[in-house]
């Protein structure tokens, strides 16, 4: 019989998988989609009703593709719909929140130390701050703000702003930046769910009844989808930064999750002026790196304002500091239950990520991830399951940086 722990992990890792095939379809026909509408040019003896067209080349061809504003006269015979690629790109994302956050709740959803609770009610507060998110942005899509696409962008962005900082108030680092991302995620698929696609097949059923479509519905579509186009790289960034403790894990974590989504704004931004052909605009790259410098300070602004900063990498140094000894009984009461040959913690068979931390060697050669993952940041231990204290952790960041002189 398989183990379960066995079967759990190839379950993670398949639905991780179709999570990326899934993402990466839905992500490239909407890049394309607005480059496409971006891009069309209008000329004299077009098709009634036609509002521009494109000549493209691709796969050794030419395609020559005409957009209908509202809609083309009569209903084509055949008719192509872009929507599960955002359907299953939700579902098994959703599914893969239950499998890691949920499942593991006690480690990567719910930290004490930020805000006690139980697992049960960690979950329902994770499924509450998800539906609330949708149901706050339709709402502000609706209202009069909505007929402003510019004053509707910058009230949505503080209300982000807002949620970021009050996600990092109800769960782990981690997981503040996961859900930041999962609710942006699922304005986007509600966005195809219940906008998009049911504004395109109201047209649709006028067009077979005889009826003259009504414009506003492909309006409202088409903001909707901007929103999406603009989304989708913050997403990106939310969604892969578990790998990245400097990100979730410190003090202003909040701040740089802000900060990322103005970077994918900007950069988003270029593309579509370039592809609308309204000039190049390469102060937004420029823009979006100085951003970016922004955020490598603020994950280091502890040790910025300290003065403590070095460079060094030779395990034999770590392993002969005076602070060793100390760092060693830290890191083997405090890490070494997972991270060891034979974990004894419940629920982990194996050492994530093999990281062994059960040696004078293994802790010497993993200094660096040791000093970002439980010092710099509190991505370690996850939820800080095992109560490691501020002095610990203090020691940890001074055994690092004093090594590195």
């Amino acid at each position: 019989m398989m183990d379960f722990a066995i079967f759990w992990d190839w379950l993670s890792f398949a639905m991780r998988w179709l999570h990326v095939v899934t993402g990466i379809a839905w992500i490239g026909s909407s890049f394309y989609f607005v480059a496409l509408d971006l891009g069309l040019r209008q000329r004299p003896g077009m098709p009634a009703g036609a509002f521009g067209e494109e000549w493209q080349v691709h796969g050794g061809g030419f395609y020559h593709i005409q957009k209908y504003l509202v809609a083309p006269a009569e209903m084509p015979e055949h008719l192509t719909w872009f929507k599960w690629e955002s359907y299953a790109t939700w579902l098994s994302g959703f599914a893969m929140l239950w499998i890691v956050y949920y499942a593991g709740a006690d480690l990567f959803l719910i930290d004490p130390n930020v805000l006690a609770m139980s697992v049960p009610v960690g979950i329902l507060l994770s499924l509450a701050t998800i539906g609330v998110g949708w149901v706050v942005y339709d709402l502000l899509c609706r209202s009069p703000l909505g007929k402003s696409d510019t004053g509707l962008m910058l009230v949505l962005y503080g209300v982000l702003v807002f949620i970021a900082w009050g996600l990092t108030h109800l769960f782990t680092g981690r997981a503040a930046f996961l859900h930041l991302g999962a609710i942006t995620a699922t304005i986007m698929s509600a966005n195809v769910f219940m906008v998009i696609i049911p504004n395109q097949k109201i047209v649709v059923a006028d067009l077979i009844a005889g009826r003259k479509p009504d414009p506003k519905y492909g309006k409202i579509a088409k903001q909707r989808s901007l929103h999406n186009n603009y989304l989708t790289l913050p997403v990106l960034f939310l969604m892969l930064s578990n790998h990245y403790p400097l990100a979730f894990g410190t003090e202003f974590n909040w701040v740089i999750a802000s900060l990322v989504f103005i970077i994918g704004v900007l950069i988003r931004h270029y593309f579509n002026t370039v592809h609308a052909r309204k000039g190049n605009p390469t102060w937004t790259w420029l823009a979006a790196a100085v951003l970016f410098v922004v955020i490598i300070w603020l994950s280091t602004v502890p040790k910025v304002l300290t003065g403590e900063v070095r460079a060094s990498s030779m395990a034999q140094v770590y392993a002969a500091s005076a602070h060793f000894p100390a760092v060693r009984d830290t890191v083997l009461g405090r890490c070494s239950m997972c991270h060891a040959q034979e974990p004894s913690y419940e629920g982990i068979y194996h050492a994530p990520k093999g990281v062994m931390l059960d040696t004078d060697a293994g802790i010497a050669q993993q200094a660096r991830e040791i000093y970002l993952q439980a010092g710099r940041s509190h991505a370690m231990p996850p939820a800080n399951i095992t109560e490691i204290t501020g002095e610990e952790r203090a020691l940890l960041v001074a055994w690092f940086e004093e090594a590195r002189k």
